[in-house]
């Protein structure tokens, strides 16, 4: 079995998927002209797409794959209604690809019908292409599905294959995942070392994918939902609520990561050149909870020491007063 990453949009990966006679799929080919050009350069005809999700960066290009290569079938989860789909599968339904077998596994938490493809050939290292359900010491963002849902889909399901699976995601995230990653679990050696390996592979162009299901449970935060630091980092009344209350925190948190930091700086940096305005801010600083995220009082009521968690949970009990 052969993967062969396509570099696609922005920062996207669709992949070739060959078995040992040739037989040949594509996963998420949103540029489609470029998938057919690889697949080409390789002397491969392409028999079948497979894909993720129903959002336009994965499935965007279903139809004018049909297009170019009549007769296709195109493969979607039966709870996405995904673009251009002319079989929709189910949760544990099984396919073949010459000699891979294919397990559809659905994972829904970013999308409410998301599927992950697990591929095995006799003689290879089994694979999972994960899409935007698992990344590279991430996850993807909780839109149509709930945390709950994401805990089942990492914990339950792609966290339960075997450690050396290898992990083919979606889209090339794993800097800013792992930054994160380092940020929540600052005494984790394993995050540390593999987010200096992403920064040294992306500074020469190359990608940081696949993992592996051991590496992630190794690093990755939504893996690691039930150690101590990851709970801490949730914040108690998280912590309280369970495991997919922890993941839900953290993914949260990371959806205003950077937002919170970069608001704070910018008000003390306009306060440092600005004196009329540091003068009004010094009589804010008495009464403002937003200026006084250092004060005891109000990191007892966060749950957080963090200035930039204060802030940002301060703020989230003003929009719920």
């Amino acid at each position: 079995m052969r993967i062969l990453p396509v570099p696609v949009l922005e920062d996207n990966y669709a992949y070739l998927l060959v078995d040992k006679h040739g037989s040949a799929a594509a996963v998420d080919p949103a540029e489609p002209q470029k998938v057919l050009d690889a697949a080409r350069q390789e002397g491969l005809e392409l028999s079948t797409v497979l894909t993720t999700h129903k959002h336009w960066d994965h499935a965007g290009g279903n139809e004018k794959m049909k297009q170019l290569c009549p007769g296709i079938t195109v493969i979607g989860g039966i709870n996405d209604h995904v673009q251009g789909a002319t079989r929709e599968v189910r949760d544990g339904e099984r396919l073949s690809l010459g000699d891979i077998a294919v397990t559809c596994i659905e994972t829904p938490g970013h999308t409410n019908g998301h599927i992950c493809f697990l591929c095995r050939e006799e003689g290879s290292t089994a694979a999972v292409f994960t899409g935007d359900t698992l990344f590279v010491g991430g996850c993807g963002r909780i839109f149509s599905g709930t945390p709950e849902q994401m805990y089942v889909s990492l914990n339950k399901k792609l966290a339960t294959l075997p450690p050396e699976t290898q992990a083919y995601c979606g889209h090339e995230y794993s800097v800013k995942n792992l930054e994160f990653a380092a940020y929540v679990d600052p005494d984790n050696p394993a995050v540390k070392e593999k987010l200096a390996w992403a920064k040294a592979q992306r500074a020469q162009g190359k990608p940081t994918i696949p993992s592996s299901i051991g590496a992630e449970l190794a690093t990755n935060p939504y893996l690691r939902c039930g150690e101590p630091a990851l709970r801490a980092s949730a914040g108690r009344a998280a912590d309280a609520r369970g495991a997919a209350s922890v993941l839900g925190a953290l993914r949260a948190r990371k959806d205003r990561w950077g937002i919170d930091a970069a608001l704070t700086s910018a008000v003390l940096a306009v306060a440092r050149w600005v004196p009329s305005l540091a003068r009004l801010l010094g009589a804010e600083k008495t009464f403002n909870p937003f200026l006084r995220c250092d004060r005891p009082a109000l990191q007892k009521f966060a749950g957080a020491k963090d200035p930039v968690d204060v802030l940002a949970a301060v703020r989230r009990a003003k929009d719920n007063f």
